[in-house]
C-alpha cells in the first residue's frame, strides 16, 4: 500500500513539474528577445512584403485558370492571405501569429 502511495506521489510531482516547465516556455515564446525584434524588422518583413507583393501578383496571372479550377479561394489562401498575415498579424520578433481574441457582443 505505502509503494502505491509513494509512486503516485512520485508521478503527480513529476507531471507538475513538466507543467510547470512548458508554461514557462510558453512565456518565453510570447516574449521575443530584442534581438529576435530586431532581425524581424531589418530582415524578416522586408521579405515577406516582397512574398505579399509577388503572391499577389502570381494569383492575379493564375485567375483564370484557378477560376476554370473552382480554387480561387485555395489560391488566395496560399499567395495572398499567408504571407499577409505572416507580415502584418504577426507581433514583432514572434514566430508565429497570435489569433485574434473573440470580440464578445455587447
Amino acid at each position: 500500500m505505502t509503494r502505491i502511495v509513494a509512486a503516485l506521489a512520485v508521478a503527480s510531482a513529476l507531471l507538475l513539474g513538466s507543467l510547470q516547465v512548458h508554461a514557462q516556455q510558453q512565456r518565453m515564446e510570447a516574449r521575443p528577445s530584442g534581438a529576435a525584434m530586431v532581425a524581424d524588422a531589418l530582415i524578416a518583413r522586408p521579405l515577406l512584403l516582397v512574398a505579399t507583393l509577388g503572391g499577389t501578383a502570381l494569383f492575379v496571372v493564375s485567375l483564370p485558370f484557378s477560376a476554370m479550377g473552382g480554387n480561387v479561394d485555395q489560391a488566395a489562401e496560399a499567395l495572398v492571405k499567408t504571407p499577409a498575415e505572416a507580415t502584418f498579424r504577426r507581433c514583432l520578433g514572434c514566430t508565429s501569429i497570435n489569433p485574434r481574441p473573440a470580440q464578445t457582443e455587447r
